[in-house]
């Protein structure tokens, strides 16, 4: 097999994706990944991260690739969360308390920040509409990040993402006060949950 065989046999296994480190672990140098990007057989969408030239991107594990401290939260753990129906105009993520980046420029993101004893509450892998796996905040923690920022999100969206919630099966509105107690805001949602019930 030669270099570009296997640099294709490997992103195959990986659902169209290649990182400059899974490469080395491969035996691949970055030399050829260069090269198969120059003659269009593989395309880089982000540094070090190379994707198969017949794959679309899939922007939620492009983002993460880029911001690995960073964890999917409010109006995109929504969407992720199919409690929104909107496609994110901004993908927004939530990282801890003084981390910097050139990425908090990034007009196609927006950042929260979190305090380091609550950036782990809620954490949960989901996957993306492409078939990806992602970090994101588990539903009864986005919501109570959403209505803690409810000023910088779209307030309707917010709202409709809760009704959404009430009538789930799987809702689990214990965990979503014991979230809400921690970020102390349980009056709040203890009477959003009321009117909505």
């Amino acid at each position: 097999m030669n270099a570009y065989e296997n640099v294709s046999y490997v992103m195959e296994q990986q659902r169209g994706y290649l990182s400059s480190k899974d490469a080395r672990s491969f035996g691949i140098d970055n030399k050829t990944l260069q090269r198969m990007a120059s003659s269009g057989k593989i395309e880089r969408v982000a540094h070090g991260l190379y994707i198969d030239s017949e794959v679309f991107p899939d922007p939620f594990f492009v983002a993460q690739y880029r911001c690995p401290k960073g964890i999917f939260s409010h109006e995109t753990a929504l969407y992720l969360h199919d409690l929104s129906d909107r496609n994110p105009l901004r993908l927004m993520m939530t990282i801890p308390s003084g981390w910097n980046s050139k990425l908090l420029s990034d007009k196609n993101m927006m950042f929260f920040y979190s305090e380091p004893e609550r950036m782990n509450l809620g954490i949960s892998e989901i996957e993306t509409p492409s078939g990806a796996m992602v970090i994101a905040y588990d539903i009864e923690r986005t919501l109570c990040d959403c209505f803690r920022n409810i000023e910088k999100l779209d307030r309707d969206l917010v709202l409709i993402a809760l009704k959404r919630y009430v009538k789930m099966n799987t809702r689990d509105n214990a965990k979503l006060l014991e979230y809400a107690n921690a970020f102390k805001i349980r009056d709040i949602i203890y009477r959003y949950l009321e009117v909505l019930a």
